[in-house]
């Protein structure tokens, strides 16, 4: 009998679907820009603007004023490459697609996928709002907490994922136990590591959370603002002494007399506005030197985030002690981060190449032959890009 030999349509179709199983963070963020990039014919480049919403402010009295308005946007690159490379002789391609899947495929594109999902998880590093629960395990009312973030950020109520690290699922399991149900709603939103659905989000555990180590700035910091009236997207600060300590991208400070405004009444919550470090910060003593955050602080307008400048001389204080490590987990609705795929070409003259898609991810899989080492060279690319398009529907949970 004759070998049956596998196609390369059904190679990489069966690639595809191992790949998107493994994707819970990737599978639950917005994808809608993806037709946008690849298309034969029609190539826009690496990049697109993502139009951010406008916002306005509201007169009172009779007497019309109008504000200039001022678009916003944020690109979304599709740059990053990433692949996993084979070859196979000609028996490798005679045997079963379920043998072929087991042996080659299913180890080759889980590690292609845990690269991927780690890697668009980098987002996490964007989201300045966080609850601190540091020291402690996490459970419902964190988690509560972080839902309050999301609702005062006027986050949809739909939509919303919660992406636990092992040891806080492994906490809050125990805490919750006896709330969660396996109903069929949920049974039809299933994917790989989904725990359920509690307090309004749909639950999942994820080994592929980065932990990045915070700066050697302890939590309760010297540093004090250096200067009133500061806007936009550096904040002055010095320290006393010859202090030369740091902050990492990623933590997140809060700055004395700088208080969150509600998105539109413009009116001040009474909480502290989070912001998130963006470039790698080290004091010098009591030289001023500024200190990279997002979001911009702006203290009127539409755009108007904050009730006021942070306080000349006020405290500077940080979410975790020096140099800590701390896997977070997320909170955050789908429209928080957006990710996208391009159809990469297919070349001619060689053995094969096939292109397939599957929920938005497309795979290219090509294949030519070593006639000097008679083996079959495989290659499965897959180019992609994300963003951090709306953070501020985002939250990070730090504990334990």
């Amino acid at each position: 009998m004759s070998n049956t030999l596998l196609t390369i349509d059904q190679i990489t179709r069966k690639s595809l679907v191992v790949l998107h199983q493994k994707l819970n963070f990737i599978g639950n963020i917005d994808r809608q820009h993806e037709a946008s990039f690849g298309n034969e014919g029609r190539q826009i480049g690496d990049s697109i603007r993502i139009r951010l919403p406008n916002q306005f402010t509201v007169r009172t009295g009779q007497v019309w004023s109008a504000p200039a308005i001022t678009e916003q946007s944020v690109n979304l690159t599709v740059n990053r490459y990433r692949g996993v490379d084979m070859n196979f002789s000609d028996q490798d391609f005679a045997l079963r697609i379920e043998d072929f899947t087991a042996r080659h495929i299913e180890p080759a594109m889980s590690v292609l996928a845990a690269h991927i999902e780690n890697d668009a998880m980098s987002m996490f590093n964007s989201v300045y709002q966080a609850v601190n629960n540091v020291g402690a395990p996490i459970g419902t009312r964190p988690v509560g907490q972080a839902r309050k973030v999301l609702t005062d950020a006027l986050a949809p109520t739909s939509d919303r994922t919660l992406i636990l690290n092992t040891q806080d699922n492994l906490d809050y399991i125990d805490a919750v136990k006896g709330l969660f149900q396996d109903s069929t709603s949920i049974a039809k939103q299933y994917r790989e590591g989904m725990t359920g659905r509690n307090a309004g989000f749909d639950v999942y555990e994820n080994t592929l959370i980065p932990t990045p180590t915070t700066g050697t700035m302890p939590a309760l910091t010297t540093m004090t603002v250096s200067g009133a009236g500061q806007t936009g997207s550096t904040v002055n600060i010095v320290a006393p002494g010859a202090n030369t300590t740091t902050f990492a991208v990623g933590d997140i400070v809060t700055f004395a007399g700088c208080f969150r405004v509600h998105p539109e009444t413009k009116q001040s919550t009474g909480d502290l506005q989070q912001f998130v470090v963006t470039a790698a910060f080290t004091a010098n003593g009591t030289t001023p030197v500024a200190l990279s955050i997002s979001p911009a602080i702006v203290t009127s307008g539409a755009r108007q985030n904050v009730s006021a400048s942070p306080s000349n001389t006020g405290a500077v204080a940080k979410i975790g002690g020096a140099s800590q490590v701390y896997r977070p987990s997320v909170a955050f609705h789908r429209d928080a981060f957006t990710f996208a795929t391009a159809d990469l070409p297919l070349p001619k003259g060689t053995d094969m190449a096939s292109r397939k898609v599957m929920d938005g991810i497309s795979m290219r899989m090509i294949r030519d032959f070593d006639s000097v080492n008679a083996r079959f060279i495989t290659r499965l690319d897959v180019l992609y890009g994300y963003t951090a398009q709306r953070p501020e529907l985002a939250c990070r949970i730090l504990s334990n």
